[in-house]
């Protein structure tokens, strides 16, 4: 075994660097090649299902180990140039060096392995719907810094890849918005200045949202979107999804699949500042916004007057008690969830299906925690009609998933 392993290194099966041919079979979910070597499975990031490369051991577990792509030896005829000079380097991005159509080949790939695996869902995934914007369409940025090195530099970036603590520095960001990277660099030169100034030796976090004011970086500001027809406001650091180019399409898939079976009243349950329950309402005779966040609420009130909508209600939910208040029936009834990452939680699960609506409309940045919650809605009497990805955020491992569900 080789001097320089870290002390922790397990050297079985593969000793410390040994170096491997590999084929690679598959990428899981997490964007990683996998390989098999005598039925071992080893791990290697930036590759493409079929190609050959050579990897070298880093990492043992109990059942796989960790190689870094040494050199491709076969390439894949998806493989291209990636855009970014930090793209290995920089954790933010995996599939910069793979075509933009194997990109949504894999990410639904990905959505029916989770589905099947996590929910035993065998029902067909549509191709994913992808970005109208490839490069230049994230519309917020939040870069990281650390306390200044011994040596006094400070980078400003993203976690490099493969680590937990260490920041690569990152002058300019080829999946931001040119108005962002336009920005940049004053904002990253007025934070080294400040740093140094305030002594603020933790470090921190930046922020650029791309907004119509221009690029904001207060997240405390009041800023404006447009999506379709409508503007939304609501505070700059606040979510709001940040691929606008996408954003109006999925928007309407969502109003036409809440609207599909004719149903008169929609409940947006974590309703946020109110963007699906106002860019569906013209297809409901009344609309409510349920939110557990009293702020997010009165985001929602004010843009319902800013654009003139009157059938929409927002209500402040009880966590308890989500559907109390609703004097909508049931069976005329559709929901449309759009949950936080961890997906929604039991009590509201068990509070959805005893309210039992005609339809469920589940929009999630989470397909494996939207997996398990849609497995307890089929065991309870609800059928998929629909399984549609959105590419929200190209050339990452990331991929927004909308299912729609009847009740039978």
């Amino acid at each position: 075994m080789s001097q320089s392993a870290p002390k922790n290194f397990v050297p079985e099966p593969f000793e410390y660097h040994h170096e491997l041919e590999l084929t690679i079979e598959s990428l899981t979910n997490l964007g990683m090649g996998v390989a098999r070597v005598d039925g071992w499975v080893v791990m290697v990031p930036f590759v493409i299902p079929g190609e050959k490369v050579r990897g070298r051991i880093f990492r043992n577990y109990a059942n796989y180990s960790e190689a870094d792509l040494m050199e491709v030896l076969e390439a894949s005829p998806d493989r291209v140039e990636p855009k970014c000079p930090l793209f290995q380097t920089c954790g933010g991005c995996q599939y910069q060096h793979m075509s933009y159509a194997r990109q949504l080949q894999e990410k639904t790939r990905h959505v029916t392995e989770l589905m099947q695996k996590l929910g035993e869902i065998d029902h067909p995934v549509e191709l994913s719907h992808g970005s109208p914007q490839v490069y230049h369409y994230r519309s917020k940025l939040t870069p990281h810094y650390n306390r200044p090195n011994k040596d006094g530099s400070q980078p400003i970036g993203f976690l490099r890849h493969g680590r937990r603590s260490e920041i690569v520095d990152v002058p300019q960001c080829p999946i931001a918005t040119p108005a962002i990277n336009e920005a940049l660099p004053s904002v990253r030169e007025k934070a080294r200045r400040e740093g140094g100034k305030k002594r603020r030796q933790r470090g921190g976090t930046l922020l650029l949202r791309d907004v119509i004011e221009g690029v904001e970086t207060e997240p405390q500001s009041i800023v404006s979107e447009r999506v379709g027809d409508l503007t939304f406001q609501f505070k700059a650091g606040e979510f709001f999804q940040n691929n606008p180019f996408i954003l109006p399409e999925m928007v309407k898939y969502v109003a036409e699949e809440a609207s599909a079976t004719g149903a008169q009243y929609l409940v947006d349950a974590y309703c946020g500042v109110g963007l699906f329950s106002l860019s569906t309402s013209a297809s409901f005779e009344q609309v409510a916004g349920v939110e557990i966040s009293e702020p997010a609420v009165r985001w929602a009130q004010a843009n319902a007057k800013i654009c003139g909508i009157k059938n929409v209600r927002f209500v402040i939910g009880k966590a308890e008690a989500i559907f109390a208040g609703l004097k909508f029936p049931a069976d005329e009834t559709t929901v449309v969830i759009d949950p936080p990452r961890k997906g929604c939680d039991e009590s509201f699960r068990q509070q959805l299906m005893s309210y039992r609506p005609q339809r469920i409309v589940y929009v999630s940045c989470d397909p494996a925690t939207q997996a398990r919650d849609v497995k307890e809605f089929v065991e309870a009497g609800y059928a998929i009609t629909r399984i549609q990805p959105f590419d929200l955020f190209p050339h990452t491992r990331h991929i927004e998933n909308v299912i729609t569900l009847n009740r039978v």
